[in-house]
This record gives C-alpha cells, structure tokens and sequence, in this order.
C-alpha cells in the first residue's frame, strides 16, 4: 500500500484507526504516536523522472552469507543510480518493509549488505534480480524523510565501499543527523541553486565551501545564511539528472548528514583535550 501524506490526511487517524486489523498506514502512525510530527506539512514526491538496524527476519536466497556479523559502514556520496520504491508495508512480525527496483547496487548484493537509501544507511533483508528489501525501524521514520516516501518516488541509492573504491565524494556514514527542508529552488543557466532551511544544531556544523551530504549526496555548500537559518548549494547539469533532490519540491524534506570532522572538533574542544597540551608546553 502506498504511504503518502498531504494536507488533507488530517483526518487519516480516523480513517484507518477504527478497525482492529492492522493497515499500513495505521502501522505506521503507531510507530511514531509517542512523537507527534506535524506530516501534514510537506507534500511528496508523486512522480518519477541511507542508519538503523531491523529485526526484521532474513528472507530465504539462494546466496545469503554464510554468518552475518555487524559492520561498519561507509560510503562517499557519490550516487550510482536512483532506484524507484515498488512498496511500503507492514511485515507479519510487526516490522515495516520498503522495496526497491533497482539495477546497479544489486551487483554482487549479499544478505545484510548495507546500502544507503536518501542518505540513510540500510540493512538488506532480501533481494532479487530485480530488486532489493530492506527494514525500516521507527527510529529511522522519525528521524529521516524517508516517511515521505511513495509508491514510485524515486531515491538515492549507493553501496557501502569497499578497499579499493575511489573517494570521489567525502567520507559518509550514513546516520543522518535530521532533516532540512527545501525552501528555494532557483535555475542560474543550466544549473540549479537549492537553499534549505536546516536547525541550529546542525547548521553549526556546516560551513562555507565545506562538505555536507544531502538524500546522501556529496555536495559542496556555497554559503551559509545565519539568520535565516538556511544554507544553499548548487547542482550542475549533470548532478540534476543523476539525484533525487531536484525533483522535489518546495516545503518537501531532505534528509541532512554534517562533515564528521566538524563533530569531532567540537568534542575535542569541549573536553578540554587541547587546554590540556596547553598546560603541559
């Protein structure tokens, strides 16, 4: 069943809620009752052209892992291909399910491979030729726009790295740290500028001419605007047929993940690290 929500699903709850059979929409407004999101909002994506773990059970495949252990993930931001979502839905244990069509990061995919969805990294639960599963937790839905997601939306997608891949983009955990939404879109030439309004507690992290990755893309900030909270980049050509972000709209969601290095500087700072080589010279 396709998940979308507009400005007239206020009244949603009252749809779906009272039966006692589950849905997918009642399943998932469940998921997030204890933190009331306003998701009448944002509009979504109705048209085509990734940082939790599930326990949602593996599917049965002709080539699973022999052992599945917990790894760490990393990815670079650069996209191979946008995948378009085939469903979203409850599963029989009580878990929430989204496939996706896709072709290039099914290349060599094994069971618990990690791809990164808009940024979010994702744990692969089952898999086809054709497409691929992965398990999204409530976590995950509150804290990523990937609630805003449809039947047919298209997504970012990229596989984890391996040792010998290029870094063509910076490093990616893919754990996003919040959202941003988009709040200007304006064409100079055959580029694209796109300005997104971001919380405080993230824009301290981004700076001028610095990396942050948007629906996990690599992209490079132009500027940063304090008061109006927002900061803004610009797509060329080529990137604007490549990702997600330029097909969405005005007061729509993009899933934020900030340079790490920033993070890391003011941890260190706080802690009184380099106050203490101060008192040792």
């Amino acid at each position: 069943m396709a998940l979308s929500f507009s400005r007239t699903s206020s009244s949603i709850t009252q749809k779906y809620f009272p039966s006692k059979t589950p849905t997918t929409k009642s399943t998932i407004l469940n998921l997030l009752s204890y933190k009331p999101h306003n998701l009448n909002k944002f509009s979504t994506i109705s048209k085509p052209n990734s940082f939790s773990l599930t326990n949602t059970k593996l599917s049965k495949n002709p080539k699973p892992k022999s052992h599945l252990q917990p790894v760490r993930s990393l990815f670079t931001g650069i996209v191979e291909e946008m995948g378009t979502v085939q469903s979203l839905g409850d599963t029989k244990n009580g878990g929430f399910d989204l496939k996706i069509e896709a072709k290039t990061v099914l290349e060599g995919v094994h069971l618990g491979d990690s791809i990164a969805v808009n940024g979010t990294c994702l744990t692969v639960t089952d898999f086809t030729n054709e497409d691929f599963t992965v398990g999204l937790s409530p976590e995950t839905l509150r804290k990523t726009s990937l609630i805003e997601l449809k039947t047919g939306s298209l997504v970012n997608l990229e596989r984890a790295v391996q040792p010998d891949t290029r870094m063509g983009g910076h490093f990616v955990q893919g754990h996003v740290d919040g959202t941003g939404v988009i709040v200007e879109k304006e064409p100079e030439g055959d580029s694209l500028w796109i300005k997104v309004k971001a919380d405080k507690g993230l824009l301290k992290y981004i700076v001028p001419k610095g990396f942050i990755a948007v629906d996990g893309t690599s992209l490079t900030v132009v500027d940063v605007m304090e008061e109006e909270e927002c900061f803004n980049f610009m797509l060329v050509a080529y990137t604007q047929q490549k990702v997600v972000i330029p097909l969405k709209e005005v007061s729509q969601k993009v899933n934020l993940e900030v340079d790490i290095l920033g993070k890391y500087v003011e941890r260190l700072l706080s802690s009184g690290f380099v106050d203490s080589f101060k008192g040792s010279s």
